[in-house]
């Protein structure tokens, strides 16, 4: 009974730590969005299986090649791996990343009618589409609730004390939608992007000094060793 009176008053300690995250954030990037950029769903299907290990920068810039060489589905559905790969070589693991490009448009032209579905399940069935890829597509495309934990969200949830030591995406994502409201994950999500760049930084120490968390966040109050 006392181990899950304990795990109850955690889990309201770290929604009530969400909540007040959730309001900062807000108030700090009230524009915050997905930094890859289209104007159609199979586009952002396309860029996000580019961005593995790769600037969004870097694809915004290779994808404006690819559509004008195959604008639409059809047209890249009908196109070889090699020739997909031959443009989008300079985001990295050419090979597999057209390779899943070409089946997952082959299979959105025979299965879907070109259209990208807008179950979180049907989207997990398309090559190269994960947990984190469908979760974009659910929140950004369709507007329902969805938790994109990419490597930005898994550091700063960990340092902030939303989670405690998780690396794993899966399991990143299912605590976290036990303490964030459905209609927040997404957008929130987005706003951990933008501070993990701006602020609560991978590559040098974090700029604890500018950061609008810093009298709530566990690294800084306890001084712990980056996530």
């Amino acid at each position: 009974m006392e181990n899950r009176m304990a795990a109850d008053d955690t889990l309201k300690d770290k929604k009530e730590l969400a909540l007040e995250t959730i309001r900062r954030l807000k108030e700090a990037y009230p524009d915050a969005d997905c930094t890859l950029d289209y104007d159609e769903a199979w586009k952002l299907l396309v860029s996000v299986r580019l961005a593995a290990q790769c600037t969004d920068a870097r694809v915004n810039v290779v994808v404006e090649k690819l559509y004008e060489k195959f604008p639409d589905v059809d047209a890249l559905a009908s196109a070889a791996p090699e020739e997909i790969e031959e443009i989008v070589r300079p985001c990295g693991l050419g090979k597999s990343k057209a390779r899943d490009i070409s089946a997952c448009m082959r299979m959105l032209k025979e299965k879907y009618g070109g259209k990208v579905p807008d179950n979180f399940d049907e989207l997990l069935k398309l090559p190269g589409v994960g947990r984190k890829s469908a979760n974009l597509i659910m929140g950004d495309v369709f507007g329902k609730p969805a938790m994109v934990t990419d490597t930005h969200c898994i550091r700063l949830c960990n340092r902030i004390g939303l989670v405690d030591n998780l690396k794993e995406p899966a399991r990143v994502e299912k605590e976290l939608w036990k303490i964030i409201p459905p209609e927040e994950g997404s957008a929130f999500c987005h706003r951990l992007v933008w501070h993990g760049r701006e602020v609560c930084t991978a590559r040098t120490k974090p700029y604890c000094s500018r950061c609008v968390l810093n009298d709530i966040c566990r690294y800084h109050l306890q001084g712990e060793e980056s996530q």
